[in-house]
C-alpha cells in the first residue's frame, strides 16, 4: 500500500464489523421502513478531564442520538445526529438521551415516526416526525413515562425502551432496569405498558416482567403468534441456577400475548468480552429484514483498535437464525458481520460508504442547503462495497469544495492498492464555492468495490466531498 495511504482502524475492508469507524454508536436500535434499515445508537463520545486527558465514558453529556440506514447492510448512510436533550433539543427538560427506540405508525393516513429515548434513568421520552430521519418535535413536552407513572414502582432505573407496534396496530412499550439490594435472581425491574392510539401516551398501569438476573437493555420481537422479550443479564458474582443467564449476556423469553405470561427460554449472546476479549455493558435489537432475521449489538471493539478502551461502544450486526420449533440459535458474534444482501447503485451521497480511514462526516451549507458532507485529508479514503456497473462506465463526477493547492481525488477499484481508475486534480475554491469535477474512465461490467482516495496536501489541509456518481 502507498506509504501516504492511511490503514483503516477499527473496521478493515471485508469486514462488516463495527457498522461505521469514524464515530462511536450505542444501545442500537433497527427500524425498517420500506427497503432500508435506520440504526439508532446513543451518541458516544471522547470525553476529556480538565487537563485534556481522555477520561473513562461517564454518557453524562450524551444529549444526542446519531442515526445510521442501509439497503444492502453492508454500505452504512450517515445522516447525523439528532438533538434530543438540552436547551439546543428537542425536548428541553430532558438533560441526556440514551438507548433509543424507533417505531412507525400509519395515523390518519399518513406514516408518523416515534423516537423514544431515556432520559438518564430516571424516565423516557418520545419524539415524533414525518421521516424516518426527522426533524422531530417534542409533542408533549414532559417525560411519556416517570416516577408518577402507575406501576413502575420498585423500578430501579426507567430507561432502555423498546416498542412493538403489532398485527391489530395495538402498540406496546417494554422498559427498566437495575438491581434493588440483594434481588439478583428476580429483580422484577423490567416493565411494559400499553401505548395509546397517538403512540405518545400510555394506558392503564405497567406490567411486571419476570425476567431471570435481569439487569436491562429491553428488546421485543414477534414471530408468527410468539412474543420474545429479550434482555441483558446483571453482573451478579454469586452462584447462578442452572440454566440461568451468565454474566451480561442477552437472554430471552417468550409469550403468546405482548403482555405476557412469559417463560424463560435462555441466552442467545454471550458478552462482548468472550469475542472481542473487551467486556462491558451489553444492549441489542433484533429485527427482520429481506425475510432474514438479525441482531444488532454494541462491543468496545473500534475503541480497543484505537487504544482507547475506556467504556466507548461500537455498533454491530450478526444474522439470528431461528429453529423450527420456535426457539432461537445462540449468536457467534465476529467482526465479519453479515452479507451483501444487494448490489449497491452507481449514484451516491459521500455519506455512503462500507469503509474509510480518519475521514469526519459534518454538516455544511451547500447553496443555502445543509448537507451532511465527508472531510477528507491527505491518506484519507472512503470506500463502498459491491457496486453495480452494469453498463460501460465513461464518466466519473463529484461535488468538492477545496480552498488549497495540490489536492486531488483518486479512484480505485477493488482495493486500495487495486488498479487505478481515474485521478481527478481538486479545483481551488472559496469557502462557499462548490465545483463539480469530471474525468473520463472506463470500468469492466459486473460488481466492483470502489475506492476514493485523496493524494497531496498536508495533515492541516483538506478537501469536502458532498456527492459522487459513475455515469
Amino acid at each position: 500500500m502507498d506509504d501516504h495511504i492511511k490503514e483503516a482502524i477499527g473496521k478493515t475492508p471485508r469486514n462488516g464489523n463495527p457498522l461505521v469507524s469514524h464515530k462511536f454508536g450505542a444501545d442500537p436500535y433497527a427500524l425498517v421502513y420500506k427497503d432500508r434499515v435506520y440504526i439508532y445508537n446513543t451518541n458516544d463520545h471522547f470525553e476529556y478531564n480538565e487537563n485534556g486527558q481522555l477520561k473513562e465514558n461517564t454518557y453524562a453529556n450524551i444529549n444526542k442520538i446519531s442515526v445510521i440506514s442501509t439497503s444492502d447492510l453492508v454500505n452504512w448512510t450517515d445522516h447525523g445526529e439528532i438533538s434530543i436533550a438540552g436547551t439546543e433539543g428537542a425536548a428541553k427538560w430532558a438533560t441526556q438521551s440514551w438507548a433509543p427506540a424507533a417505531a412507525y405508525k400509519k395515523i390518519n393516513g399518513q406514516d408518523r415516526f416515534f423516537l423514544y429515548f431515556a432520559n438518564n434513568a430516571s424516565g423516557i421520552g418520545v419524539l415524533t416526525s414525518e421521516t424516518p430521519i426527522g426533524p422531530w418535535i417534542d409533542p408533549i413536552k414532559k417525560p411519556l413515562i416517570s416516577r408518577e407513572t402507575p406501576g413502575v414502582e420498585g423500578v430501579t432505573w426507567l430507561f432502555d425502551p423498546a416498542v412493538l407496534v403489532d398485527k391489530d396496530e395495538s402498540a406496546y412499550i417494554y422498559f427498566g432496569g437495575g438491581l434493588p439490594e440483594g434481588e439478583y435472581e428476580m429483580p422484577n425491574t423490567a416493565r411494559v405498558m400499553e401505548l395509546g392510539e397517538d403512540m405518545i401516551s400510555v394506558l392503564g398501569e405497567a406490567t411486571s416482567l419476570p425476567a431471570p438476573f435481569m439487569f436491562e437493555d429491553s428488546g421485543i420481537h414477534r414471530v408468527n403468534d410468539t412474543y420474545y422479550y429479550s434482555y441483558c443479564s446483571n453482573f451478579y458474582k454469586g452462584e447462578r441456577p442452572e440454566g440461568s443467564p451468565g454474566a451480561g449476556e442477552i437472554a430471552y423469553m417468550t409469550s403468546h400475548s405482548p403482555m405476557g405470561p412469559w417463560t424463560y427460554q435462555k441466552t442467545i449472546l454471550k458478552n462482548p468480552s468472550h469475542f472481542f476479549q473487551v467486556g462491558g455493558n451489553n444492549h441489542h435489537a433484533i429485527f427482520q429484514f429481506k425475510d432474514n432475521w438479525y441482531i444488532t449489538y454494541h462491543a468496545q471493539t473500534l475503541s480497543k483498535a484505537l487504544g482507547v478502551p475506556k467504556g466507548y461502544r461500537s455498533t454491530h450486526i450478526n444474522r439470528l437464525e431461528m429453529n423450527h420449533d420456535g426457539s432461537i440459535q445462540e449468536v457467534e458474534a465476529n467482526m465479519k458481520g453479515v452479507e451483501q444482501i444487494q448490489d449497491y447503485p452507481q449514484v451516491s451521497t459521500s455519506t455512503d460508504f462500507a469503509w474509510s480511514s480518519r475521514i469526519e462526516v459534518l454538516n455544511k451549507q451547500i447553496k443555502h442547503n445543509e448537507k451532511r458532507v465527508v472531510s477528507l485529508k491527505s491518506g484519507d479514503w472512503i470506500a463502498l462495497s459491491g457496486v453495480n456497473f452494469s453498463e460501460g462506465v465513461r464518466l466519473f463526477s463529484a461535488l468538492v469544495l477545496c480552498e488549497y493547492k495540490n489536492l486531488s481525488l483518486q479512484i480505485r477499484a477493488q482495493s486500495l492498492q487495486g488498479p487505478i481508475l481515474a485521478n481527478i486534480e481538486a479545483p481551488i475554491s472559496g469557502q462557499e464555492e462548490w465545483k463539480t469535477v469530471e474525468v473520463d474512465l472506463r470500468i469492466s461490467k459486473g460488481t466492483h468495490d470502489i475506492y476514493i482516495i485523496l493524494n497531496g496536501g498536508g495533515n492541516s489541509e483538506f478537501l469536502f466531498l458532498e456527492n459522487w456518481s459513475f455515469q
